[in-house]
């Protein structure tokens, strides 16, 4: 596995090593201690989740707040999604600041999110399998959302704003302000 820094304090992107012959191909998607070797960071996946959308779907942008917040491995395991990330923690210096990654089946790219993040994905593929790991439990009453839309972090979605499927408990999410 190979780390890739992001512009993100914690934030990185695994690259694996791919192995592939005749038969097809084999890579390990995950290995905690070659993870903590190479980032210095541990994780502890306690919950697996996976998706599945259309072309269109934006999920976005949440994150679990508190002693329920959580770290997320995201990968693709069918489609092409923008995955995004953005650092919500007060004392970090990316504070507010974000990164679009595009994930697919295809490049089997990973991106780590550490806790204090946002995250959200649209899907660009006909159909997208999202799959992640968190190192918390999933507590509704901790759960956090931002408006896709706001103008202080300005994300470029990709997807046209008539083609975009959004759930309407997300387009009720208040704005974020960079003010702290």
């Amino acid at each position: 596995m190979e780390i890739l820094e992001t512009a993100l304090q914690g934030c990185v992107i695994i690259k694996p090593r791919i192995f592939e012959d005749s038969r097809g191909y084999f890579f390990e998607s995950f290995n905690a201690g070659a993870f903590e070797r190479l980032t210095g960071m541990s994780a502890n996946f306690v919950q697996d989740n996976q998706s599945y959308s259309s072309y269109g779907v934006i999920r976005a942008l949440h994150s679990q707040i508190g002693e329920h917040a959580q770290a997320k491995l995201v990968r693709v395991l069918q489609g092409e999604v923008l995955d995004v990330a953005v650092d919500i923690r007060p004392e970090s210096t990316t504070y507010g600041k974000h990164i679009a990654i595009r994930l697919s089946a295809e490049n089997k790219l990973q991106l780590y999110i550490p806790r204090g993040f946002l995250h959200g994905f649209a899907v660009l593929s006909e159909t997208a399998e999202f799959f992640y790991k968190c190192d918390n439990f999933y507590n509704k009453d901790a759960e956090q959302g931002f408006h896709l839309a706001s103008p202080d972090l300005n994300i470029n979605w990709i997807i046209n704003e008539n083609d975009r499927r959004i759930a309407d408990k997300d387009l009720l999410l208040p704005f974020f302000n960079l003010k702290r």
